[in-house]
């Protein structure tokens, strides 16, 4: 079964669907590459892509042990190199809320899970993910 539905709108934007829950999420092409700027940069998604994944991993790993993550923030930085244009680094900090009440143990069983996420294996090992976890 395909997973998404993309179409070109003009104007360097794209729409496109995920096909089993019809949401839908616009792109366009950023301000330094002759875009507006005005929504998530396809380059943008694979950044927050690695950010949802590894928190989302961590959560499964929490879940699955009744630990309580909830509420946790991830700030991503997206880095772009030239020649070729394309995403060279992304700075990702993770922000935990001051009631989780983990140890060390768990807290090293997270964040192990964070860093094995399947997007994070994905990407070219070339880019340089730099992870911080603020507890």
């Amino acid at each position: 079964m395909q997973t998404a539905e993309i179409i070109y709108t003009g104007e360097l934007r794209t729409t496109a669907t995920h096909l089993r829950s019809a949401t839908v999420i616009e792109t366009d092409a950023p301000v330094d590459n002759n875009g507006k700027g005005e929504r998530f940069s396809p380059t943008d998604l694979v950044a927050t892509a690695l950010g949802s994944c590894m928190l989302t991993i961590m959560g499964i790993k929490a879940r699955d042990n009744n630990w309580a993550i909830e509420g946790t923030k991830v700030s991503i930085q997206k880095i772009m190199g030239t020649e070729p244009r394309r995403i060279t680094g992304v700075t990702i900090v993770f922000d935990f809320p001051g009631t989780h009440n983990l140890g060390e143990k768990e807290k090293t069983v997270l964040e192990r899970a964070a860093l094995t996420c399947p997007v994070a294996k994905s990407v070219h090992p070339d880019l340089v993910q730099d992870v911080t976890f603020n507890w």
